[in-house]
Formats: C-alpha cells, structure tokens, sequence
C-alpha cells in the first residue's frame, strides 16, 4: 500500500508525494500524481506541516446512485441492472479542509453523502471486469454534497446534476491509497462530532472492477477521474456552519465545513 497526497508547498507550488510507510510524517515528493509514472524531486517534507488539496484533478466525478443493498431495501427500489450514476464537474473539486459554500441562490437543505472514491490511474474504455483492477490507481475519500431540495423542484426533468454540481460540492482527499482491501472497510460521516453514518463497503451492489468495467462502456475513464461508489444509510442535512468528516479506516479523514 502507498499513500499519496497533492499538497501547496511553503513557496505556493503545487506538489505531489507518498508518505513514508514507515514514517506518516515523512512525505518524499514526486514531479507529478502517482499514476503518471512521476519521478524524484528529491525535496522531503513533515505531513503535519504541508498544506493538503484535493489528492488529484478529476476531468469529471461519476457519482453513483442506489449502490448498496441497504439503502436500496430502505427506498424500496430494485437493485439496478447497471450503475446508475451522474456527472459532477471538475469545478465542483475541494479538498480537505475546504469549505463547501452555499450557492447564493439557494436556501435549502444541503446534505452530505459519506462515500468511497475510485481513482481511474489510466484511460479506460470498454474495459472488462477481469481487467479493471489494472486501470484503477488507488481509493479516496468523497463527500458527495448535495442540495436536496433541487433535485425534484422541477416535476419535469430531476437536477441532478444541478444539485450535485455546484462550485465544492466534490469534496476529495485528504490521500489515495494503492493496495487498499475495501472489502474490510466501513465508511464512518460525524457531523459536529456526532456518528450520522457508518455501514460496510462489501454492502456494494458494484464492486469497484464491475463500476470501472460496466461506467467505461458508457463513457472513457481518464486518469485522475474519481468514482464515487454511492453512499448507504444515514444521509442527513448541514446546516451553515457544520463541520462534516467522512472517514475511511487506512485512507484517513475528509473534513469540511459549511460556509453560508
């Protein structure tokens, strides 16, 4: 297993790094994102002294819906054919410790939506699922924020995009992790300190090799793009001011906040 990050250095340059896995506070820094083949640039830096971002720049975030067999027996609905997703934009990216800014047109309930991310590591298209263990670089963190009241305010057409595509509604980070066994995994979202979510991610409808195979015949995965895998139980509302962590045992913590 690595860990890499996407950090502001001291001087305010973009950089990249992997923790030391004997070290969690000995970060080696590379010229680029881990799945790009990058190189040595030979600077070494404290974790506990770097400023985190967003640990890659997804083109696109395919965020998955109805995904666990939980939420899909609480809603009543039957368990998809096939993934059922939607597309947040690249401007909807923030990253640990940023604030998730209300839109300045809406007033309703935002809510957040713990989650696991898939990080796509090279171009995929129309892979299969023996195969899509290769194209998959590593696991992260996503809050998929959401303002709730959107998505049926037109009884015509469901916004989803619109409610789930705002500017910091795609909170990622703080790392990704190579090697990581999701199977074991439990996805824990406090909201001002107190537990609102915590369910098993091998309660996936999709396994991650079925998302990447099954999304890639839809569309062309590139490197750095996130999967959302979907979110369980416990789906609550933020008020302004709230303070939100998603945490996922061996990748870390997420935490934002709200700004009104």
């Amino acid at each position: 297993m690595q860990t890499w990050i996407r950090f502001r250095r001291p001087d305010g340059d973009i950089a990249h790094g992997r923790v030391d896995e004997k070290d969690a506070d000995r970060v080696v820094e590379y010229d680029g994102p881990g799945y790009t083949e990058p190189r040595l640039t030979g600077a070494i830096h404290s974790y506990a002294s770097l400023d985190l971002l967003a640990p890659c720049e997804p083109g696109k975030i395919v965020a998955l819906w109805n995904n666990f067999h939980a939420l899909a027996q609480k809603l009543e609905k039957p368990v998809p054919t096939h993934p059922l997703f939607l597309i947040k934009p690249a401007t909807s990216l923030a990253g640990p410790g940023d604030a998730v800014q209300r839109p300045r047109a809406y007033g309703g309930k935002i809510v957040y939506e713990g989650e696991l991310g898939i990080v796509i590591g090279r171009k995929c298209r129309n892979v299969s699922v023996d195969e899509a263990a290769s194209y998959i670089h590593g696991f992260t963190i996503v809050n998929d924020v959401t303002a709730a009241e959107l998505i049926n305010a037109d009884p015509n057409f469901p916004q989803w995009t619109r409610a789930k595509g705002y500017d910091t509604f795609g909170c990622v980070g703080p790392a990704i992790v190579t090697g990581f066994d999701w199977r074991k995994a439990s996805v824990v979202t406090r909201l001002d300190g107190v537990e609102r979510q915590n369910y098993r991610l091998d309660d996936m409808i999709f396994s991650p090799e079925e998302q990447v195979s099954r999304i890639s015949e839809d569309l062309t995965l590139m490197p750095g793009d996130v999967i959302a895998v979907g979110t369980s139980l416990g789906v609550g509302s933020m008020k302004d001011g709230a303070v939100v962590e998603v945490s996922i045992g061996g990748i870390g913590a997420l935490v934002n906040h709200v700004r009104g």
